[in-house]
């Protein structure tokens, strides 16, 4: 595996009855658990893999508010002031600093979407600075583009993935989740339509909620329990280069062609933003016509297709099981896919155009992802009307790192029946399902 993750060690005794159960012990399972924890409830963490050994370890470590969707940015928000909190709750280091966000361009078009958006996003409370070219270009000295303006957004944060979601896992811990790692969960125990618990490799455990949170896993395991998630695990790569000097005041910076976050490591996590590998497979094709607008709006000229042993294996293929037999989940314990090269070139080659500076900068990794992908691109935070007791949060369409905190906060909210502290409605469940038009994605 070419990520690093700060190692979690498993918990010694394997419960047989808690509170709540959550599947996935990524940056959202992770966080939803140590939030029910703070309840005062009893939970198990369940994982099939290690804790954050795909996506949560996988993406840009951004943590940001500016250009999210509307519908998504108070969540953000909300995110923020957890991410602030929980380093000093839990007393260990997330990686976590505000170090100010930059986004610069060259295109009209893209910088009078920035002024609308921020004019709207200014009547939800959050204010960021539109930049002159002058601005635009002290803000990013070294750069060889002549800007016509920018962003800036201090409050702009980043963390470190490979520490942040371990931390939070030891915080709860340290409240008493139980947690355990290479354990897959094969399905649900359902009894007269409500949740009774979870079959697991190594048995069931009974309890009355249950929050599945895992990733691009997610829809596989509700469609075999009827429940229709419509999923598109879109592939994504990314690189970290070896420390080199810094290049810029922001933490988190994306101009046109690469984003990059300066790491803890004193090296950069680079990407190609927008650009994805969507694999050929029965999860795709049924859920096909959902991803219309999303299509439309942002991939249809930045998307690869291929038809590989996805099809027949992994989250995105066809085929039941029985709870006493081997799942699909226990099969591919971490998924791994293989970065596309292209991509990695394509970023360096981009960054270093910009940057002169940084000419000669050597790659110490790339790695592969798949992203758990909403039509809407706006998550899925929500209750289940036909399977009582159930909570799934899936389809943060890459954004679940930097709204994990919050995202964690209202799945334990409503899986205890409290009263969310953000509307819940914009992330439900049955928006595909009732009738509701698919939102063409907005900024993102």
């Amino acid at each position: 595996m070419p990520v690093q993750v700060d190692l979690v060690q498993t918990s010694p005794d394997f419960p047989t009855h808690v509170d709540a159960v959550v599947i996935g012990a990524g940056i959202i399972g992770t966080c939803t658990a140590y939030e029910l924890a703070k309840k005062g409830r009893s939970v198990a963490l369940i994982e099939k893999g290690v804790v954050a050994g795909e996506q949560s370890s996988r993406n840009w470590g951004w943590v940001r508010q500016q250009n999210r969707d509307l519908h998504e940015l108070t969540l953000a928000m909300l995110s923020l002031q957890r991410w602030d909190e929980l380093g000093r709750e839990i007393g260990r280091d997330l990686g976590f600093r505000q170090t100010g966000n930059l986004y610069c361009t060259d295109d009209p078009g893209v910088f009078a979407k920035w002024e609308s958006w921020l004019r709207s996003a200014a009547e939800r409370g959050y204010h960021s600075e539109l930049l002159t070219s002058v601005q635009a270009g002290e803000r990013s000295p070294g750069t060889m583009t002549k800007w016509i303006g920018g962003v800036w957004s201090p409050t702009g944060s980043r963390a470190e993935p490979s520490m942040a979601v371990p931390a939070i896992a030891e915080g709860a811990k340290a409240l008493g989740v139980s947690l355990q790692q290479n354990c897959a969960v094969r399905g649900l125990e359902i009894t007269d339509g409500s949740v009774q618990g979870v079959w697991t490799e190594r048995g069931l455990i009974r309890a009355p909620i249950v929050v599945a949170a895992g990733g691009a896993w997610t829809s596989r395991l509700c469609r075999r329990h009827g429940i229709d998630l419509p999923i598109a695990n879109i592939g994504a790569t990314a690189l970290r280069t070896k420390p080199i000097a810094d290049v810029l005041t922001a933490g988190n910076f994306a101009a046109p062609g690469f984003s990059m976050r300066r790491r803890v490591d004193g090296g950069y996590t680079v990407a190609v933003p927008g650009h994805g590998t969507l694999n050929i497979a029965p999860q795709g094709l049924r859920y096909a016509t959902r991803f219309y607008q999303m299509y439309r709006a942002k991939l249809a000229k930045k998307l690869k297709y291929r038809l590989n042993s996805s099809f027949w294996n992994g989250p995105e293929a066809a085929g039941g099981w029985h709870n006493d037999e081997v799942s699909p989940f226990e099969r591919i314990r971490i998924l791994d896919p293989a970065p596309d090269p292209q991509m990695v070139d394509l970023a360096i080659s981009n960054l270093t155009k910009e940057f002169p500076a940084l000419r000669g900068i050597e790659v110490a990794a790339s790695w592969g992802a798949l992203i758990d992908t909403a039509p809407d691109l706006v998550p899925i935070i929500s209750t289940v009307d036909a399977l009582s007791g159930l909570v799934i949060a899936s389809g943060f369409s890459g954004h679940g790192f930097g709204i994990g905190p919050g995202s964690g906060l209202i799945a334990s909210q409503l899986a205890t029946g409290d009263t969310p502290c953000v509307d819940p409605s914009p992330y439900r469940l049955a928006r595909f399902s009732d009738g509701s038009a698919i939102r063409r994605p907005e900024m993102m």
